[in-house]
């Protein structure tokens, strides 16, 4: 028989928040694995201790922020609704069914005023890291390291043309004494010195978001973006570290730097690096040699010019200093560049008679000349190392590991996109959002679920 439904909404129930959460929910998987009570102790010094009104306790506060990051929730308008009638979300916030919610601009000030300037982001996902290691997750051998472009909130079309500085690699100045010495070597004079003012370029600044970058790269969308450069442990890919920037930096000028952050932070003994083409210059495996780490560097095609002899096709030989061309001609060192490149040249007498000249050089003066790169040794080592077996075991795993990362970031948590307008706010953003990656992963990999470390 069909019966209508009786209402039950006013009906008096007796219930617990314990009750209602189901016991594979993954709240409860996160509060079984991880400690937040850390985050009082890091926060403290940034309350008053005996004045004002009773300030949201920090822990719940940034709870609630990692449950919008969790579940890729990006309006906090949004989240709080979503906390008022999620019994789940309740639960991990020690918040009775009757306790009012926080106001959404609770977070908005706090992160506006109390927590602008301090590193307190910083320290909590550090300390997520460092939980991590306690259990074992986290080996510090094996890094994995990429970006991914979050688009910035600011209309591509709306932008002034400026003269900004260049980004200056933090090796330039190990590169200039590596040149210096070079041309001493070859018994040539110092270069002159270089002008104090840093290189300019015109590149488009927004005028809604001017921190973010103008992107143009190949098979990318072209518009105003930040970069999440996010590094990721090899063993059971734990995000160790993820650094911010705009979008029209290079990858691989902030690497060395991010690396030694991690390797100080950490004590990460680390023996080897995968990372692709990007990476792949001769300031990045100078400094993976000279720390003593093998790198695996994926491969980059160089470019051509159709109808014209490569570049392979003049061998470098070290006792000579020289490379010989096809035809038996030894190019003989001349200079060494400021860029850092040692410059060969042939003899423009034996040129003009080569049979392979119509195909060598298009030069005026008919001389071919063949660049290497003062650290070329280094850049050969770690291209070895690429074609080795163990080499290409290691960068395989970038697909499991930083690719996937980024993946689940994107798909899951909602980190296509930048929440805020920033260089320090979108820190805060992608810091937190990692963090949050990390809880998760830590409370699966601990509550038993499929978690293949490598």
């Amino acid at each position: 028989m069909l019966r209508r439904p009786t209402p039950q909404q006013a009906a008096l129930e007796i219930v617990t928040l314990e009750e209602l959460v189901p016991a594979d929910h993954l709240l409860r998987k996160i509060v079984r694995a991880i400690d937040f009570r850390f985050i009082r102790d890091r926060v403290a010094h940034l309350y008053c201790p005996d004045n004002g009104r009773p300030a949201l306790d920090p822990e719940v506060l940034f709870k609630i922020l990692l449950i919008g990051y969790l579940f890729g929730v990006r309006s906090e308008r949004q989240l709080m609704r979503e906390i008022a009638v999620n019994v789940a979300y309740r639960w991990f916030l020690d918040l009775r069914l009757t306790d009012p919610v926080p106001d959404a601009s609770t977070l908005s000030q706090n992160r506006r005023r109390r927590f602008a300037e301090s590193t307190v982001y910083q320290e909590i996902f550090d300390e997520i890291v460092v939980q991590a290691m306690r259990h074992g997750l986290v080996e510090g051998r094996v890094l994995y390291s990429d970006s991914t472009h979050l688009k910035a909130n600011a209309n591509k079309n709306k932008y002034d043309l400026a003269l900004v500085a260049k980004s200056r690699v933090d090796y330039l100045d190990a590169l200039d004494r590596a040149i210096e010495s070079d041309r001493a070597e070859h018994g040539k004079a110092p270069l002159k010195e270089k002008p104090h003012e840093p290189p300019v370029k015109q590149t488009k600044v927004s005028r809604t978001d001017p921190d973010s970058g103008y992107m143009v790269r190949d098979g990318k969308p072209k518009g105003f973006f930040y970069l999440d450069h996010r590094t990721v442990d090899g063993r059971c890919a734990i995000i160790t570290d993820t650094h911010v920037t705009p979008a029209s930096l290079h990858d691989s000028i902030p690497y060395l730097g991010r690396l030694d952050r991690q390797r100080a932070r950490f004590g990460f003994a680390v023996t080897a690096v995968g990372l692709d083409a990007g990476y792949y210059t001769a300031g990045i495996a100078q400094g993976l040699v000279e720390r003593g780490i093998e790198g695996v560097i994926g491969y980059s095609r160089p470019t051509h010019r159709e109808g014209f002899l490569r570049k392979r096709d003049f061998i470098f030989e070290p006792e000579l200093d020289g490379y010989r061309c096809p035809q038996g001609q030894l190019l003989s060192y001349r200079t060494t560049n400021r860029e850092g490149y040692r410059e060969y040249h042939s003899d423009p007498a034996r040129c003009r008679s080569c049979p392979l000249l119509a195909s060598c050089t298009a030069s005026a003066n008919t001389t071919k000349i063949i660049t290497r790169h003062v650290w070329q040794d280094a850049k050969e080592r770690i291209d070895a190392n690429r074609l080795s077996a163990w080499g290409k075991l290691v960068y395989r795993r970038r697909k499991e590991t930083v690719e996937r990362s980024f993946a689940d970031a994107k798909q899951l948590h909602n980190h296509r996109y930048a929440r805020f307008r920033g260089l320090r706010r979108m820190t805060e953003q992608c810091l937190l959002a990692a963090a949050a990656q990390n809880i998760k992963k830590i409370a699966l990999a601990i509550a038993g679920s499929p978690l293949r470390p490598a």
